[in-house]
């Protein structure tokens, strides 16, 4: 079958387009920015790009055209699309058909979290001799790939909540009906497409009423959110977890050394199964790897033998990733844009460096940031840095110097990338932490500094 790729660049997409590679197909796609890493990792794989989405793209004749949810109505391959009558559907409709339908879907869903926890479980599946297929939104470092097809019935889906396509506006998630599912929170977000809080509880609840009675749901019990969807009706066996254990909680911890949680003891209700010890920070990678070791039980993988392989995970690229270190200053990249996961990621840097002075760098680029929906919010989430740079493009549509204020003189703004390059370089100073968040690529910020702080080393030294 050909299958071609509308949108394919994007990780999603470029997921799909590997796995319908690996399952055999021939794939094409096209794409507004065709460009490295991800145009030279398809074209590795053997598929053909075009850039931009012109109608004659559509000349390749293909059997099936998959269609991306960037993808509009007025673009000229989609309105030629509906003219010819191709047969055409969505990423995960085509997931969901091609590759799910017979597999063991082991599905992770939140507003945080999704990623690692669907890296995690890969990760103890794969190291237990299991061999899943997955598609998650980052790149494990245990594999150094996104997606792959998998040898066993077992597969790893990062379920995203956000709509499928210009035609479908479910949620992607309620496409994959999973066996095991996980819930690892829920806060409003999208603010794009959905209207509030209830709209994003009913779509989790849409995925609920798709996991079988058979199956298993895997559920955040300190989340009030999820209490609530679960309360709507809940027709499958539910394992919560939570830290702090509670009456109905089945998985907790009990926190061993070290205030960044690098080690800590898994207890099954009040009975001890073994202890973390891993370079992860944060508690909330706590949660995470609770939800990742009940599902991966659920697919048969001892708690225990779940437990030892964490040890060797070796965490995901853009989730406090170290990007470098330059005179003594380090420089990380995290892919937090919501204010929880802002508020988490510093205080788990806080918890490994202690009183070393972190500078937080956000680039508030997410579609619920830039509609300013959570600038009530942000100030506090960024409150646990020593110094906050916040970069503030032209399409930001609210105060961002307003929102900063109760910063003080901790609080900066800036709305050029050189100047904020240069601005930092002038100020980090040997043992601080520049910790830079995005959900993008941030115009290669992470590089840029480096690549400052090197000249300015350099220059010191010629001194």
């Amino acid at each position: 079958m050909h299958v071609h790729i509308l949108g394919i660049c994007g990780t999603f997409m470029g997921g799909i387009a590997a796995i319908a590679r690996a399952a055999g197909h021939r794939v094409t796609g096209s794409d507004r920015n065709v460009y490295p890493p991800m145009s030279t990792q398809l074209q590795a794989l053997g598929i053909e790009l075009v850039e931009g989405y012109e109608a004659t793209q559509l000349d390749l004749n293909p059997d099936v055209v998959v269609v991306g949810n960037v993808m509009t109505r007025g673009m000229p391959v989609i309105e030629a699309m509906l003219d010819r009558g191709l047969n055409y559907t969505s990423g995960p409709e085509w997931l969901a058909s091609a590759v799910l339908r017979e597999r063991w879907v082991l599905a992770v869903a939140g507003t945080h979290g999704k990623t690692t926890t669907s890296s995690m479980l890969a990760w103890i599946l794969e190291d237990v001799g299991l061999s899943p297929g997955f598609l998650i939104g980052g790149i494990p470092a245990n594999f150094g790939l996104s997606a792959r097809l998998g040898e066993s019935p077992f597969f790893v889906m990062e379920a995203d909540e956000y709509d499928t396509a210009f035609f479908d506006k479910r949620a992607k998630f309620v496409h994959y009906r999973p066996r095991t599912a996980v819930l690892n929170n829920l806060e409003y977000d999208h603010a794009d497409i959905y209207p509030d809080l209830a709209a994003i509880e009913r779509q989790f609840h849409h995925l609920v009423r798709t996991v079988p009675g058979n199956g298993r749901i895997i559920c955040n019990g300190a989340d009030a959110n999820l209490t609530r969807v679960l309360s709507s009706g809940c027709w499958t066996p539910v394992e919560k977890f939570a830290r702090a254990g509670g009456e109905d909680v089945k998985w907790s911890i009990r926190a061993s050394e070290g205030a960044d949680f690098s080690r800590f003891e898994v207890l099954d209700r009040d009975h001890a199964c073994g202890e973390v010890r891993w370079d992860v920070l944060g508690a909330h990678n706590v949660d995470n790897a609770l939800a990742a070791l009940a599902a991966a039980r659920h697919s048969g993988v001892p708690i225990e033998r779940g437990i030892d392989s964490l040890r060797r995970f070796k965490g995901v690229a853009r989730r406090m990733q170290l990007r470098g270190e330059v005179d003594g200053v380090k420089v990380y990249d995290d892919f937090a844009h919501h204010p929880t996961a802002i508020e988490t990621t510093i205080d788990g840097l806080r918890r490994r460096v202690g009183s070393q002075r972190i500078v937080a760098i956000l680039e508030p680029r997410s579609n619920t940031m830039q509609l300013g929906v959570h600038r009530d919010t942000l100030a506090q989430s960024l409150s646990g840095a020593d110094e906050v740079w916040l970069y503030a493009p032209a399409n930001v549509g609210w105060d961002v110097r307003a929102i900063m204020a109760p910063l003080g003189s901790r609080g900066h703004v800036s709305d050029n990338l050189d100047s904020l390059t240069a601005q930092l370089a002038g100020r980090l100073t040997r043992g601080d932490h520049a910790l830079i968040m995005s959900n993008g690529g941030f115009g290669n910020l992470h590089t840029r500094l480096l690549e400052a702080l090197e000249q300015r080393a350099g220059s010191v030294r010629a001194n």
